[in-house]
């Protein structure tokens, strides 16, 4: 990963085809320090997930791998336990994100110190909110508070450096005030993980997984607490879009758009499928995806555009 510009990019569409197609929308200067920062993260959440690893390794692993994002250098014995992690690993390309970790965080120093800056410190939230996660599983969220504190510093703050990155490479990056992007971006962000926590609800309860409020499932049940939080959900990912339509810039605007896109048409198809999401996992279909991508090239990311294909995945 000589060259940060261009080289993570092969290995992002490896462990993320949906991101890795946003990444390839934005304007080339961007690119590399967003991309690097969803790369750093994914390889943390690896590590976490890291299931036949027991907690207390991941926690030390984890710990010293944020350490690793702030002094921009991999030491011996992480890279010894990163090297460990993945041959543990199912998915080829997760492990070779391991074992390529050490050379994707010496590719912070080759970011200009403003870009770099961003990077560490939402790479600082992400890895928090992974830690906490070990710490609180297996079990059941307790509250509402919980859930925000969780969605927050695993995506929401994703948002906010989405806003202060782009704003800080693009002049007239939006329409509107820099405070309100942020809002919108962090409310965004937490949405697309409640997107993820929905759809993948059955999965991770039966690895005894709940981040649903405790106090809420006791109050209604399960059933309609998932239900709940949908509506939430749909409302954070309408963020997303109105985050978007203030977008000046087309490739920017189709970046922010297509996960929103597919954050509601993802909902409409947990809604259609009912319950029954519980036990079986809802995923848009590829070729949707690039009828999507395509019909959004064609009219170059408009807004009327955007938002057209928006109110027919939201159906």
């Amino acid at each position: 990963m000589a060259n940060p510009l261009t080289a993570p990019l092969p290995l992002l569409r490896s462990v993320s085809r949906s991101f890795y197609l946003s990444i390839r929308l934005l304007p080339a200067g961007l690119r590399a320090p967003i991309a690097l920062a969803y790369l750093l993260a994914r390889a943390a959440d690896t590590v976490a997930d890291s299931g036949t690893a027991d907690a207390a390794r991941r926690l030390a692993v984890l710990a010293s791998l944020g350490a690793a994002f702030e002094s921009l250098g991999v030491e011996k014995a992480l890279r010894d336990e990163l090297l460990a992690l993945a041959d543990l690993q199912p998915d080829p390309a997760e492990a070779q994100l391991l074992r390529q970790a050490d050379a994707a965080v010496a590719s912070l120093s080759l970011l200009a110190e403003s870009d770099r800056a961003h990077v560490q410190g939402v790479l600082w939230h992400i890895v928090r909110g992974q830690r906490l996660d070990l710490e609180r599983f297996p079990g059941t969220l307790h509250d509402a508070a919980t859930l925000e504190e969780y969605t927050y510093l695993v995506a929401g703050c994703v948002g906010e450096f989405w806003t202060d990155i782009c704003a800080a490479h693009l002049e007239d990056f939006a329409r509107l005030p820099h405070g309100r992007m942020r809002e919108l971006g962090r409310s965004f962000g937490s949405g697309l993980q409640l997107v993820n926590i929905i759809r993948d609800a059955g999965a991770d309860l039966a690895a005894g997984r709940c981040y649903f409020p405790a106090d809420e499932i006791a109050a209604v049940g399960l059933e309609s607490v998932w239900t709940g939080w949908q509506a939430i959900a749909r409302e954070r990912v309408a963020d997303g879009m109105a985050y978007a339509q203030a977008v000046n810039s087309r490739r920017v605007r189709a970046a922010v758009a297509l996960p929103a896109i597919l954050g509601i048409r993802t909902l409409a198809l947990v809604r259609e499928t009912g319950p029954a999401a519980l036990t079986q996992r809802v995923k848009v279909p590829r070729h949707e995806v690039r009828a999507i991508l395509l019909r959004m090239a064609v009219s170059l990311a408009g807004r009327e555009a955007v938002c057209a294909e928006w109110d027919n995945r939201a159906r």
